[in-house]
């Protein structure tokens, strides 16, 4: 592709949100293309395809009955993309210039593209502990996950002691839907009280099933296949103890894949998420539209995400169509 050609829709991202987006772009015959983005593996895994490419089971993604793992539904969707053609580069964008078009977008490979139209669907990447042995499991389904609602309800969860990582109203509300199944939850908090919702703490802390270890930093993962237990820190004494668990749940937020918007003029809220206009997926410049969980701080899940990409196009395909 030479530098001065435009691009109708250019995708940014390549989870549920973008190959839905390029599935619905395609068929409409805007000859999508989609910059899948860069494999990284520091601080922690950061693959094209998402959040769900660190995911084993996936058993709520509806029309699989038996279930699937995150990789092959990732590998599904973008089949599906390009049997209508979309086009990939497996490159990072990293500067975005908004203020004229056709808009610019300057790849990690130093190139150019231009485009009439373009989704953000970059989506954003849980906060994880750091340590090793935690991100081994949770890449390799040994036991460590990063959202609840997506895998607590699996049967290698059920009936265990399971420890969630957190004090916020996330971390409690996994807990909560942890109790469901677990037969005990820890909730492991490094200081002495939880910065969650007076309502969201009275419902844990009033819990048969759920406990709350004060004071307490998880400073090991321990196990070799799968998880056995986690090495418990005490940030006032420094004192060490083993906690058994069946499961580790990290719930200590996520970090939208904003940091190439800086300076583009895209609106961004309090927590660095792209701001959509209203009910739709318009952002605040004309013409560019977001999807997926770069712009879904509360949902996070698959499925909403490759809905708010149908919305994407769709919304893209209308605004092409005003214009001509």
């Amino acid at each position: 592709m030479s530098e001065t050609s435009v691009e109708r829709v250019v995708i940014i991202g390549s989870g549920p949100a973008g190959w839905t987006a390029a599935i619905y772009a395609a068929r409409a015959e805007l000859q999508p293309l989609c910059l899948i983005g860069v494999p990284r593996s520091n601080p922690a895994p950061v693959l094209p395809g998402g959040q769900l490419m660190l995911t084993t089971e996936v058993e709520n993604y509806p029309g699989f009955p038996e279930g699937v793992t995150g990789p092959d539904l990732m590998a599904s969707l973008q089949k599906q993309a390009e049997r209508f053609e979309t086009r990939s580069r497996m490159v990072d964008v990293t500067h975005c210039d908004f203020s004229s078009r056709p808009f610019a977008l300057t790849t990690s490979e130093g190139d150019v593209v231009k485009a009439e139209t373009v989704i953000l669907a970059t989506g954003a990447t849980a906060n994880w502990i750091g340590l090793e042995n935690e991100l081994r499991l949770a890449t390799s389904g040994g036991g460590v996950s990063a959202c609840a609602v997506c895998d607590g309800a699996l049967p290698v969860f059920r009936d265990q002691p399971l420890a969630v990582v957190g004090g916020g109203d996330s971390a409690m509300e996994e807990a909560s839907y942890l109790a469901k199944f677990a037969s005990k939850v820890y909730i492991i908090h490094r200081r002495d009280e939880l910065r969650a919702s007076k309502a969201m703490q009275a419902r844990v802390l009033e819990h048969e099933k759920i406990e709350v270890c004060w004071n307490k930093a998880v400073s090991d993962v321990i196990g070799q296949d799968k998880i056995e237990s986690i090495e418990l820190t005490d940030t006032v004494t420094g004192d060490v103890s083993t906690l058994p668990v069946g499961g580790l749940f990290i719930a200590i937020g996520h970090t939208p894949a904003t940091a190439f918007l800086k300076d583009s003029g895209v609106a961004l809220d309090d927590k660095q998420y792209v701001r959509l206009d209203g009910p739709s997926s318009a952002t605040n410049i004309d013409g560019v539209f977001a999807a997926g969980d770069v712009a879904d701080s509360i949902y996070r899940q698959a499925i909403t995400a490759a809905g708010m990409g149908c919305r994407a196009a769709l919304d893209a395909e209308r605004w092409l169509a005003e214009q001509e």
